[in-house]
């Protein structure tokens, strides 16, 4: 009796692990149940507006919101590219404020926060860093 009494516990020990396991790997999951990659991907890429005055980073987002934002729809990259260009102090303004993609680690505090817990297509409202005055696009997001 012993020997059949293990097994099955040790079958539900498996699933229990395993009914675990799917319990942590859906942190970040949406309704669809596919994994949106916050807190867990290793790569993001990203476009940035980069302003030392506050008024200007708002005065751009206040384009963003007229435009896109207000209505609930997503900022085109092409359209925050433009908006980068126009407003950015960063040199990757002239790029459209394109920053490639980069690795958890490389970018200083609020920023990469911000960067990583921001949706794949979604604008990050402006935020303060030791560098200035930042609104992000997320473009994606990578292991």
């Amino acid at each position: 009796m012993g020997k059949n009494s293990k097994p099955k516990e040790s079958a539900k020990g498996k699933g229990k692990q395993a009914a675990g396991g799917s319990d942590e790997s859906s942190k970040g999951k949406g309704k669809s149940g596919k994994s949106d990659g916050l807190g867990t991907c290793t790569y993001v890429k990203a476009r940035h507006i980069l302003c030392e005055k506050q008024g200007q980073i708002n005065e751009a987002y206040k384009k963003l919101q007229d435009g896109w934002l207000g209505n609930g729809d997503k900022v085109p990259p092409a359209e925050f590219a433009k908006l980068a260009a126009e407003y950015s102090e960063c040199p990757s303004g002239k790029k459209g404020g394109d920053l490639g993609w980069f690795p958890r680690g490389k970018m200083a505090g609020p920023f990469q926060e911000v960067a990583f817990n921001t949706l794949i297509g979604a604008t990050s409202a402006p935020f303060k860093s030791t560098h200035g005055y930042h609104i992000i696009l997320c473009e994606g997001r990578k292991n």
